[in-house]
């Protein structure tokens, strides 16, 4: 029977399918009690419903795109993800229930988790089972399973801890926001790892490199230096098949290199222009003319020869290339201190890195506010200093409540010079745009501001940016509940649009981009006549079902043959609106959505649960928003649950 099972699973199954998930016993395991610590830390069968929802969320992500930037705010961007001052620990246990003890400690200061392969035990178990010399009589069972189902495990150990994992959308449900991102390493004896890197071992290297795509997982670390059509056959499918980022990588052992083999060896990592990320670790003999700098000035200069930009890691072994972690400013290899050892000499913790970046200047604390008028009621004070402090940035965030722009732009903030942005709000959003350099093309057409961005040109003089997330922050949560297929019905999807403000402008531009027909509705006419213009679409003068008045939203709807998909008011939740009763008598009911966040639920919002409507709050948009905000502000991932955690804990009504 195993034999037939092998036979199965080699000709059929893993040619056929494109991922793998494990599953021992958890179909029998008693779930597990609320509460207790040891009970939970044990695999369930909430672990494998959470593992494959984690997966499909991988394979519906956009494919990775070499170069894409963190300005563009991509689902699966590299340059979010190996982002500045983020940091992955490198497991070097033979086991990964022996790190469990360590996890909680360890997930409070890092991005990522490095998977070790071949420091495994079951990794060399795998090279036994793969053995030509081995009789077949005393083969093991084969461990692929046991290193597939032990990178589970790490991420069910991690779960409950990982504060800092990003954003991972899932469609037609809830962003999965305790996926801590595993970086799986299988390391080569002369890259500085103990994989055997003759024929064969390197060609089960990349059986075991494929093995990590089938496990969905974020990032692919592959070894440049080997075998070109090996290399080739990998790309070439996770290109056509998975959405992990390849970071080409490349370890110098033992030897010296000049400037100039340093940087080719950096355009040697971007494999063809195929990998998304690039890491060069270096050797020094001794540290004259602070070669432990090399590492990090090749990767500036290697940036600049080639198109797309990707980013760049530079480190260099060994205790005298301690400094060269610090100076490194994307996805830094890091131990910590709660771990018995180091994984490698010369690593530093990601606390250790932190204050020494602070100390020197790298990393200045920089100052951030919400511009507006009237703002007590604001969250996002306690949004993103929650969330700076999540990721270990010296960052401070406050309220600038002001009648006027004039009274911020020349203000002690605004004129600082460690002046990082600010986020804007009512009254401000177009006040703003004049005292900004440049808009982005979502604020342009939009035509408000709710995000200033502070850049540095290459003459060192201030740029401020002028950009817009409210609009993300309403096409998000839709694209999720609507999923892919928004918008491809043809001219019959479409969205009501009530209010004729700011954000109704933002409203306009996220159905757009969602592919749906814009109606729009507002008690003063000339303003939905003005969304029309800019933005197209059709203005409703009332809300009425009533077939002979032409302008009215039965008759449109009727007209076009429409569907109305999504409600996105925009109104005042003082206004108290609800929706004429026949616009939700349909079978196919609409998705509401409120950009209110105070009160939590409005009175349409009550009035759309009441009929059975999937509904979206302005909780989630503030959320939404303000992830787009720090990312830009801050060229990584955001903590997206810790930054929904703080806006729930301050919108949610408070219990009597």
């Amino acid at each position: 029977a195993k034999e037939r099972k092998n036979v199965i699973e080699k000709d059929v199954l893993i040619p056929f399918t494109d991922y793998e998930l494990c599953i021992k016993n958890e179909g029998l395991m008693p779930p597990a009690t609320e509460g207790d610590e040891t009970e939970s830390s044990l695999p369930s069968w909430n672990d494998i419903e959470w593992e494959l929802q984690r997966m499909i969320a991988r394979a519906l992500l956009p494919p990775p795109i070499v170069g894409e930037s963190a300005t563009s705010g991509g689902a699966n961007s590299a340059d979010l993800l190996m982002g500045m001052n983020t940091f992955f620990l490198s497991l070097s246990f033979p086991k990964v229930e022996d790190a469990a003890p360590y996890v909680e400690e360890m997930c409070k200061d890092v991005d990522s988790m490095e998977y070790r392969v071949d420091l495994l035990a079951s990794a060399r178990e795998y090279l036994e089972h793969n053995s030509e010399t081995c009789d077949e009589e005393d083969k093991k069972p084969d461990p692929r399973f046991d290193i597939l189902y032990q990178q589970q495990r790490l991420r069910t150990l991690c779960r409950p801890h990982a504060q800092r994992a990003p954003a991972l959308p899932f469609a037609g449900s809830d962003i999965i926001d305790n996926a801590l991102p595993i970086v799986y390493t299988v390391r080569t004896a002369h890259q500085a790892g103990t994989w055997p890197d003759d024929e064969a071992g390197i060609r089960q290297m990349f059986d075991l490199l494929e093995l990590g795509l089938r496990s969905a997982v974020e990032v692919l670390d592959v070894e440049s230096a080997w075998d070109k059509q090996l290399t080739d056959k990998l790309l070439v499918r996770a290109q056509q098949r998975y959405t992990s980022l390849i970071l080409g990588s490349h370890h110098v052992v033992g030897s010296e290199v000049t400037m100039e083999e340093a940087i080719e060896l950096y355009r040697q990592c971007r494999i063809s222009n195929r990998a998304h990320g690039a890491k060069v670790v270096l050797s020094i003999n001794d540290n004259e003319n602070n070669k432990d700098q090399m590492a990090y000035e090749a990767s500036v200069a290697a940036a600049k020869m080639d198109d797309p930009e990707i980013p760049n890691i530079g480190l260099v072994l060994g205790e005298q290339g301690s400094y060269s972690r610090i100076l490194n400013p994307r996805f830094t290899p890091v131990t910590h201190e709660s771990l018995p050892a180091k994984a490698a000499p010369g690593q530093l913790t990601a606390a250790e890195i932190m204050a020494a970046r602070v100390l020197t200047g790298q990393i200045p604390s920089q100052k951030y506010a919400i511009l507006g008028h009237n703002i007590a009621y604001s969250v996002s004070p306690q949004m993103q200093g929650s969330a700076f402090e999540a990721v270990r940035l010296p960052h401070v965030y406050t309220r600038a409540d002001v009648a006027t722009v004039e009274e911020f732009v020349e203000g002690p903030i605004w004129n600082d010079d460690n002046f990082g942005g600010c986020s804007v709000t009512i009254p401000h959003k177009q006040n703003i745009i004049p005292h900004v350099d440049v808009l982005t093309d979502a604020a342009k057409e939009i035509g408000s501001v709710n995000t200033v961005i502070v850049k540095k040109d290459k003459f060192g003089t201030r740029v401020l940016i002028g950009d817009n997330t409210d609009w993300k922050g309403i096409f998000n949560p839709l694209r999720r509940k609507l999923g892919d297929d928004s918008g491809k019905k043809g001219s019959n999807g479409m969205a009501l649009i009530l209010g004729g403000g700011g954000t109704a402008r933002a409203a306009a531009y996220a159905a757009s981009k969602l592919g749906l027909e814009r109606i729009y509705f507002n008690r003063t006419p000339e303003k939905a006549m003005d969304l029309a213009k800019e933005f197209g679409g059709i203005v409703a003068h009332s809300l009425d079902n009533d077939a002979e008045s032409k302008d009215s939203l039965g008759a449109i709807l009727a007209e076009h043959q429409g569907s109305l998909e999504v409600v996105i008011s925009t109104l005042p939740a003082a206004a108290d609106f609800t929706l004429p009763e026949w616009v939700l008598a349909s079978s196919a009911l609409p998705i509401v959505f409120d950009v209110n966040y105070k009160p939590y639920s409005t009175a349409l919002l009550l009035q759309a649960m009441e009929k059975g409507c999937d509904v979206v709050r302005g909780s989630e948009m503030l959320w939404e928003q303000g992830v787009g905000q720090f990312e830009l502000w801050t060229g990584r991932t955001a903590p997206y649950g810790v930054m929904k955690k703080v806006v729930l804990e301050n919108c949610l009504p408070k219990s009597k």
